[in-house]
């Protein structure tokens, strides 16, 4: 028999039990759609974070109290326990770096945005030195940066993100105009590019001013950031970064011996510990994905073992019209395979769906991976000709007299 007519048979034996083949579908389905579901969100997570952080540039260091990520309760409570960054720290590494192509420093705090008669709340308010806003590749597309006299003499002017921009100067050119930052007038001079969203979070609901005019209001004790810039990846940053580290430890008076009082982070490293979560959480999710299609495929092997019962008389008509014992096989196969087929390539359009709606939805990165889409289709396949190989052997050794007999 040829395999195009065998394809046609196999096809015309699952079109004729439409409901019952569905419903064997769904394992292979929930299975095949949870792979490309995880697949996809954790591919687009990493594509975004890699190009996040990549956007500050990879030469791009920071200095701070506490790391950027912390894995353990314990963890905080040690690190909070640290003496905090303050600005004499950040003018002592400023002063003696000679691998510092640019530094800058930053605090934050959250609070309320007024103008007029409407606010915004729940806003980050960063104080920045001067040369903040080029080291973060904040982008000023309307108006102009900070300088060194705004941050020499304590000038009350900002820079905003869009949010605020659209939220409290709809229809209103911004430059020029006053608001108040937790009862702090200010005169905008500049407006950043947007930012986007990360995971649902809006990247755009900021004010910045001079880090001077920001420990006016807040206070000098709060702990702060210091960037640094090498102007080199690889051998050049870590020249830069071992001078800060010792920079940074002369001016809090870490005895020698003892470990750093603060944390030195560059983008690799938050990039790799990432990639490292995601892929953790993609191999868990995986393995449950793996248990769907296994039991999808379990589900197909019994339908089609029912099939083989029901259609011994068939079976044994074929046989003695001279089919042969590998035809049936194939016959039987074809129709495991092709019913996989089909799930898969319904799990596949489903876990695109289930991954674009959480972006929707939830702001959550997708990126679909095409390798995930061939995997996912090999997967549902080789699934369902694994567990129809039983079925389709038992068809294959029946004895066409004893088939012949079957009512």
């Amino acid at each position: 028999m040829e395999f195009k007519e065998a394809v046609q048979i196999a096809l015309q034996s699952l079109w004729a039990n439409k409901l019952r083949t569905i419903l064997t579908l769904l394992g292979v389905v929930i299975g095949v759609a949870s792979v490309i579901a995880v697949v996809t969100l954790v591919n687009g997570a990493n594509t975004y974070v890699a190009t996040k952080f990549s956007s500050y540039g990879a030469d791009v260091f920071t200095v701070s109290k506490m790391p950027q990520i912390i894995t353990s309760p314990e963890d905080y409570q040690r690190f909070q326990k640290r003496k905090n960054i303050l600005f004499p720290d950040f003018k002592y590494v400023e002063a003696n770096c000679k691998h510092c192509i640019g530094i800058g420093a930053q605090q934050s705090v959250t609070g309320k945005i007024v103008r007029g008669t409407q606010s915004t709340t729940d806003t980050s308010i960063r104080g920045y030195t001067w040369q903040m806003p080029a080291l973060q590749n904040l982008n000023i597309v309307q108006g102009r940066g900070f300088t060194q006299a705004d941050e020499e003499h304590a000038s009350r002017v900002a820079i905003i993100g869009t949010d605020i921009q659209d939220h409290l100067f709809e229809g209103v050119d911004p430059l020029g105009q006053e608001l108040r930052v937790d009862g702090t007038p200010y005169t905008i001079i500049g407006i950043s590019e947007k930012q986007g969203s990360t995971f649902g979070a809006s990247q755009d609901n900021w004010v910045a001013v001079p880090l001077p005019s920001f420990q006016k209001s807040y206070g000098t004790a709060k702990t702060l950031t210091i960037y640094v810039k090498a102007g080199e990846a690889g051998p050049v940053l870590e020249t830069a970064a071992d001078e800060v580290r010792v920079l940074v430890r002369s001016a809090r008076h870490d005895a020698p011996g003892e470990p750093d009082s603060f944390e030195l982070d560059t983008n690799n490293t938050l990039v790799g510990f990432f990639s490292m979560v995601t892929e953790s959480f993609g191999a868990v999710a995986g393995g449950v994905a793996l248990i769907a299609l296994v039991v999808g495929g379990i589900v197909i092997m019994n339908i089609m073992l029912v099939s083989v019962t029901e259609r011994t008389r068939e079976i044994g008509i074929r046989k003695a019209l001279g089919a042969r014992p590998k035809d049936i096989m194939i016959q039987f196969l074809i129709e495991s395979g092709t019913m996989a087929l089909v799930g898969g390539v319904f799990g596949v359009i489903g876990g695109i769906l289930v991954a674009q709606a959480i972006t929707i939805l939830a702001g959550f990165p997708s990126t679909v991976a095409f390798w995930s889409v061939f995997a996912g289709l090999v997967m549902a396949t080789g699934t369902g000709v694994f567990f129809g190989v039983y079925p389709a052997r038992k068809a294959a050794q029946l004895d066409p007299i004893v088939a012949l007999r079957a009512e």
